[in-house]
């Protein structure tokens, strides 16, 4: 069946790209464009969604160069600062550029309480007007205000990201993310599974988490993803990171994996026409 990863970063040692100047700790090692698509043809990829390092901040250069480099390979999400009022302006020049999506990560504690301020407001709408979906990497304790949010601007489509990285043992953090299932526009991505395990490849003590989910939202709204490079310091690998979902999860029959390997990404960032 196709296979589409929703969900990898890329970077790249080359001085044209430079890091952030409040990014710290910046890589050593290269995970450039060229490798992650050795990475695709090895394991049957065909199109990928590139995702703004967080290292660069709000410069998309390399993501978009990259997307650019190999034309119809991939599509891309940005990142615009959130605390920028121009910021949905920024979008708007983003989706003229070619991206496909904002993402945002509103910390847990006080310093991520932006994500209940008045710069919300606009930039969600502009996001809905221009049709570009809204990717949130975020805990539990966010699943609420991104409800909030959800109720403002009910035709914007929501992915959050890595089942909003639940601790596995923690049912009641999950019901904050699967309160969201409510929403018909609002999809989830069912990585990290290797962050969150306490045991080793594959990953089982979180499928209970994975059937919950699957169960809330049904395989239609629900996503695999590698987080290539992140999983390879994380006892995972980018092969891992597809087996153990296609392979691993038995209580997925074969209509449900089409739809968690491309269908339910197709939905949300179209490649075919």
């Amino acid at each position: 069946m196709t296979i589409i990863d929703p969900h990898v970063h890329v970077w790249t040692q080359d001085p044209k790209y430079p890091w952030a100047k409040d990014h710290t700790n910046p890589p050593g090692t290269e995970k450039n464009v060229e490798m992650l698509v050795a990475h695709m043809k090895h394991n049957g990829v065909a199109h990928t969604v590139l995702v703004q390092y967080i290292g660069y901040r709000w410069d998309n250069s390399y993501t978009f160069d990259s997307m650019r480099k190999y034309p119809g390979l991939f599509q891309a999400v940005a990142r615009v600062n959130p605390l920028d009022p121009a910021a949905p302006e920024h979008g708007w020049k983003l989706k003229e550029q070619g991206f496909r999506g904002i993402r945002l990560s509103p910390a847990p504690d006080a310093s991520g309480d932006w994500y209940r301020g008045p710069l919300m407001a606009p930039l969600w709408k502009a996001a809905e007007v221009a049709k570009i979906p809204m990717q949130i990497l975020a805990g539990p304790s966010r699943m609420p205000d991104t409800g909030a949010l959800i109720e403002k601007f009910p035709e914007l489509d929501v992915v959050i990201d890595h089942m909003a990285d639940t601790p596995v043992g923690q049912p009641r953090e999950l019901d904050k993310l699967i309160a969201l299932a409510r929403y018909p526009r609002v999809f989830v991505k069912i990585s990290h599974t290797w962050t969150l395990s306490k045991r080793e490849y594959p990953w089982r003590d979180t499928h209970e988490h994975v059937k919950r989910l699957y169960a809330a939202f049904g395989p239609q709204r629900l996503m695999w993803g590698t987080d290539w490079p992140v999983c390879e310091s994380q006892r995972g690998s980018y092969s891992q990171a597809l087996t153990s979902v296609r392979d691993e999860m038995k209580f997925f029959n074969e209509d449900d994996l089409s739809w968690i390997l491309s269908k339910t990404i197709e939905r949300i960032w179209k490649f075919t026409k």
